[in-house]
């Protein structure tokens, strides 16, 4: 059995999990309110509506990009992070200013290349966003590690951070699967298996799996880091274990992620985005109202 491969039911998977990781990212969002921290520690939700952030703002532009070109085009993925850019969703300075360069005229490539001292940012940012895509490429998960890889370079060109993309595409495309998502080892196997072993995502890939049956998210969050450093390799590894034990179940899977702390609202984009990317991992209904709706520009059919 393989993944419907036409556009539009590459786009009904894409949606889903772009719903997914919309939701995970809007609550994930609030707990960063003092009034709201009762709340995560009680698993209650806090009034809405909830407002997306720059996870969410930024998955939106690889799907339409995806609709138009039906892959990732560097050029189009980057001007639609520039026009779209909105300063108050909480983007990083960096990213900020390199978008801001962008609309201006300036070329990506140089300027993406020349941030950190020409180190390119690691940061998770280009992991965040890259869920929907890994839905879209269900029916080739080798693709979608591809077509992660090739959108990252716009705003993150470190190693680190092209992997982290790498990793969570390959894991909602491995989620996203007509039969339904593997165990929660085979699809941590799986995405090993699709990403670069030297490199520090991978490494931690590696402990994710060895720790699967620890039960304390806290204690996996103190070994694999969960955003604080908001680099790709404290990131993804922590994210990809809470939605591997999670898979068919949001709701385990945010609160699991959520308490942790750390960068909430990506680390529960991820793991939303991933989840979602299953036929039987969508958010409550409940959860997706409260959340405000996604922009207009946003194609909902090919």
């Amino acid at each position: 059995m393989t993944a419907d491969s036409s556009p539009a039911g590459r786009l009904e998977r894409a949606l889903a999990s772009l719903r997914g990781l919309s939701v995970g990212d809007a609550l994930g969002s609030q707990f960063f309110v003092p009034v709201n921290y009762p709340l995560l520690r009680r698993r209650e939700l806090p009034p809405g509506p909830w407002q997306w952030t720059d996870d969410t703002e930024m998955a939106c532009s690889v799907v339409a990009v995806l609709v138009d070109h039906h892959r990732i085009d560097q050029d189009a993925l980057a001007r639609s992070f520039a026009e779209h850019h909105d300063f108050d969703r909480g983007y990083g300075p960096a990213v900020t200013r390199l978008l801001g360069q962008i609309r201006e005229g300036g070329d990506w490539r140089e300027l993406a290349a020349a941030l950190f001292k020409g180190q390119g940012s690691w940061g998770n940012g280009a992991a965040m966003r890259i869920a929907p895509l890994g839905a879209w490429y269900a029916d080739d998960p080798e693709q979608a590690t591809h077509q992660a890889e090739i959108s990252a370079y716009p705003t993150h060109q470190h190693r680190e951070a092209v992997v982290g993309a790498m990793a969570v595409a390959a894991a909602a495309a491995l989620a996203a699967a007509p039969g339904g998502p593997p165990g929660a080892e085979a699809l941590l196997d799986g995405v090993i298996d699709l990403v670069p072993r030297r490199s520090a995502v991978g490494a931690g890939l590696r402990r994710a799996k060895d720790m699967l049956d620890y039960g304390d998210p806290a204690t996996v969050a103190a070994v694999l880091g969960c955003g604080r450093r908001t680099s790709a390799h404290d990131t993804v590894p922590f994210a990809l274990w809470s939605a591997a034990r999670a898979l068919g179940d949001y709701e385990q899977g945010f609160w699991t992620t959520a308490q942790a702390g750390g960068d909430i609202d990506t680390t529960c984009a991820i793991v939303g985005g991933v989840i979602a990317a299953g036929k039987a991992g969508a958010p409550p209904a409940e959860w997706i109202d409260r959340v405000e709706p996604l922009p207009d520009w946003v194609p909902t059919s090919v």
